[in-house]
């Protein structure tokens, strides 16, 4: 039988209120050829639909064998309950559909544990292991790294092209020997200004922001100018068209947005303020002034916050962020 047989002989064992279920998380597209696959299904042998189910259960139990402790975790625990044979053809199919990326192992760890692995290793090295890391765990990971190498690393996940394999896997099992965890390979090209370098600068500090991109200005500045222009800062707040900024406005932490703002420039002051009812502003205004001095440290961690709320509110889909001066439209 084919895969879509198969679903379909499933779905009908589930059952409706079950099927219903799983078509929310399903395309338009594949819900319209299952269905097609389900009205062509005339009688269900009972021996076919016991064997479909139960390998459904081991697929399921598979994956949450992943989850737990990566693919030769998996497997070590299907080959004692179904075999070599059947443990071996349910992680080949499961690994080429779940296209489990290099390092998987990795991004399950601390990043103050990656740290410590990594910090004497070539920059070239480190910049492989970021690029395949969650965004926000090499953010953090970047950003505890010395000051003096934090711009080499950036600019050279920014300038990285595909990777062999055979320097992928010997530097996958040198930290993977490190870290005790198990992985597979998957030799996906990564690295690139779009791919990896932006999304890594968004999870790093503001502070540490400004060091990496005032250094790549100098070493290269049409690199910093790219990579400037796909990232999101808190002046840039201004790109922003009326309706954003008001969602931004109600979904930040007034504390945040009064420290923000109290060393703003008089343009993200006023295209805030025009944003608020005039009440809100004679308050933020008088509450400002009455603020006294505050740390430089204090205010960036601030604004940082707000460009998270604002990162969200995009990745949600709430707001567009018009990016490189293109024709985007915020809406």
């Amino acid at each position: 039988m084919t895969g879509k047989q198969k679903a379909a002989i499933l779905l009908i064992s589930l059952g409706p209120d079950v099927s219903a279920s799983v078509y929310k998380h399903l395309t338009e597209e594949e819900i319209e050829r299952l269905t097609l696959e389900i009205s062509g299904v005339r009688k269900v042998d009972s021996h076919d639909k016991e064997e479909i189910l139960e390998e459904f259960h081991n697929i399921a139990l598979a994956q949450d064998y992943i989850s737990q402790g990566g693919i030769g975790y998996a497997k070590q625990v299907l080959e004692k309950a179904l075999g070599s044979d059947q443990a071996t053809a349910i992680i080949n199919r499961l690994t080429s559909s779940l296209q489990v990326r290099p390092f998987d192992f990795a991004r399950k760890a601390d990043p103050g544990q990656i740290l410590n692995f990594i910090q004497n290793e070539h920059p070239q090295t480190i910049a492989l292991i970021l690029s395949y890391l969650d965004p926000t765990q090499a953010g953090q990971i970047l950003s505890e790294l010395p000051q003096e190498v934090q711009a080499d690393i950036a600019r050279r996940i920014a300038l990285m092209d595909s990777t062999s394999p055979e320097i992928i896997n010997e530097v996958e099992q040198i930290l993977e020997r490190k870290l005790s965890a198990t992985v597979t390979q998957d030799y996906t090209q990564t690295g690139g200004v779009e791919a990896a370098v932006v999304d890594v600068l968004n999870g790093v500090d503001r502070s540490t922001e400004r060091t990496i991109l005032d250094a790549l200005e100098i070493q290269d500045p049409e690199l910093a100018e790219e990579i400037k222009k796909r990232m999101f800062v808190f002046e840039d707040i201004v790109t922003l068209d009326g309706r954003a900024i008001q969602r931004v406005v109600r979904e930040s932490d007034n504390e945040d947005l009064k420290l923000s703002l109290k060393v703003a420039s008089d343009e993200v002051k006023e295209i805030v303020f025009q944003n608020m009812s005039k009440r809100m502003v004679e308050t933020f205004q008088e509450e400002m002034e009455y603020m006294g001095p505050v740390r430089l440290r204090d205010v960036e961690e601030a604004q940082s916050r707000i460009v998270a709320v604002i990162r969200k509110l995009e990745e949600t889909g709430d707001i567009v962020i018009a990016r490189g001066g293109g024709d985007d439209i915020i809406v």
